[in-house]
């Protein structure tokens, strides 16, 4: 397989309202931040939002950004079915696809992309709370990352969680899990 250029990674996240897709963008642009890289994260809500199309770009790279807009990833994370189908072609070949297989019945039908599908709401289930699994496909997407390391997600998740200690013990469990995974 192709290795990715590492000056720039493109993340698109998308799913259903309500999956934590803007957390992931913000999530992945606070760890590059901290690690002092340029960053943009533009979100977008479907009509509905919660239970709507949602989805979440994040450009990370060495040098300025010129544009936040994202077309063609090196990194896909899709959370449920309808966004497989609606966002899979837009992924660049050789690229990452992180898939939750448990909202998704459906094996990619490319064969020049990386896939990585991860049963992530069971997993989340298992771990008590399946609000999580948005941070198991975090800790999946590090694991490929070349500019964001788990150590700056886990900084970066603490900061944003400040004060909220349980759930930011459940999110560092779910992104390690993903990460091992």
């Amino acid at each position: 397989m192709k290795k990715l250029d590492n000056s720039t990674e493109e993340i698109f996240c998308a799913g259903f309202g309500g999956q934590g897709i803007m957390f992931m963008g913000k999530l992945f642009a606070e760890a590059a931040l901290a690690a002092g890289k340029h960053v943009t994260w533009m979100p977008s809500y479907g009509a509905e939002v919660r239970g709507g199309t949602a989805y979440s770009m994040v450009k990370i790279s060495k040098k300025e950004i010129a544009s936040p807009v994202v077309t063609n990833p090196n990194m896909l994370i899709v959370m449920n079915k309808p966004s497989l189908l609606k966002y899979e072609d837009k992924l660049k070949d050789h690229g990452i696809l992180i898939s939750n297989r448990s909202l998704i019945d459906t094996i990619p039908a490319r064969k020049n992309i990386k896939v990585v599908n991860i049963p992530m709401t069971a997993l989340a289930h298992a771990l008590g709370n399946t609000k999580c699994a948005n941070m198991i496909a975090v800790g999946a997407l590090v694991k490929h990352s070349k500019m964001i390391t788990l150590r700056n997600v886990l900084s970066a998740l603490k900061e944003v969680l400040a004060g909220k200690e349980d759930l930011f013990l459940l999110n560092k469990k779910a992104l390690e899990k993903g990460y091992r995974i």
